[in-house]
């Protein structure tokens, strides 16, 4: 029988679905696309939140290059497809982000929040078939859905005058309360709580720079507070991607040329 502490995770999610049923439709800010950064080079208006999204496919680039191959690998193979949903959301949001940037709306708002909601469903995920070391691709289904889903809500409440932010939101903050409850509960190795730690807690402070667009621009000029997020955020994702290939990459220096491939009865070790 599981202890007590292996529900808290249940409890937290249950708890807070109930505190934003409770607290009501969550609205998008007044003036939410008048963004301070307003430069024009090259004939890119917003140049600095557009070209800020570059880093988002370079980091899922990186991840689909080194983690793809060795996706079958004991340290990955459980939460690969979480972790898969994950870069893929990732790549997409540099495009996403750069068209809505580029013209900001709410019809371009969606193809940038959709990615988002993919890649914070998709980590959820990929965490959750490490720490259980389980088959995450079931996950993966139910939380892409609730995110295509999450951001379908808003767009189409919005389109009634009553736009409703409550499930992208909580699907940006599950990851953050979760993911170190469960790496704390299923004793992940400190590495690995000490790097995704540290990434939630840069996509905190990725938060708060957007919440403070004009007043960080004022004090950083070139640099606003959407574009500082951008950068933060990438960083984040970053230090995800690389504790990831930190996992699997020494095993496949040692082993290109001499280990052979892995019998089936380690592919299928996830319960």
């Amino acid at each position: 029988m599981k202890s007590l502490h292996h529900h808290l995770p249940l409890l937290v999610a249950a708890l807070l679905a109930a505190a934003a049923l409770l607290h009501g439709p969550i609205h998008q800010p007044a003036g939410y696309h008048d963004f301070a950064d307003q430069t024009l080079r090259f004939g890119i208006p917003h140049f600095c939140d557009v070209t800020s999204n570059i880093g988002f496919a370079l980091s899922a680039l990186w991840g689909w290059i080194r983690l793809a191959p060795l996706r079958a690998h004991p340290e990955l193979r459980c939460g690969w497809a979480g972790y898969r949903l994950f870069l893929t959301g990732l790549f997409l949001t540099a495009f996403g982000s750069s068209w809505y940037h580029l013209a900001p709306d709410n019809a371009g708002l969606v193809w940038d929040r959709l990615p988002i909601a993919l890649a914070c469903a998709g980590l959820l995920a990929g965490v959750w078939g490490d720490v259980r070391q389980r088959e995450s691709g079931k996950l993966v289904s139910w939380l892409a859905l609730a995110a295509v889903a999450s951001v379908a809500w808003w767009y189409f409440t919005d389109l009634s005058g009553n736009g409703d932010l409550r499930p992208y939101l909580l699907l940006q903050l599950l990851p953050i309360l979760l993911i170190p409850l469960w790496q704390w509960i299923y004793r992940m190795p400190g590495a690995d709580r000490l790097a995704f730690g540290t990434a939630l807690a840069i996509y905190v402070v990725a938060k708060f720079a957007e919440l403070n667009d004009h007043e960080i621009a004022a004090v950083l000029g070139p640099v606003t507070g959407h574009t500082l997020k951008h950068l933060l955020a990438t960083a984040a994702a970053a230090l995800i991607v690389g504790r990831l290939v930190f996992r699997v990459h020494p095993q496949l220096r040692a082993c290109a040329d001499a280990c052979p491939p892995a019998p089936p009865s380690a592919r299928n070790a996830c319960r």
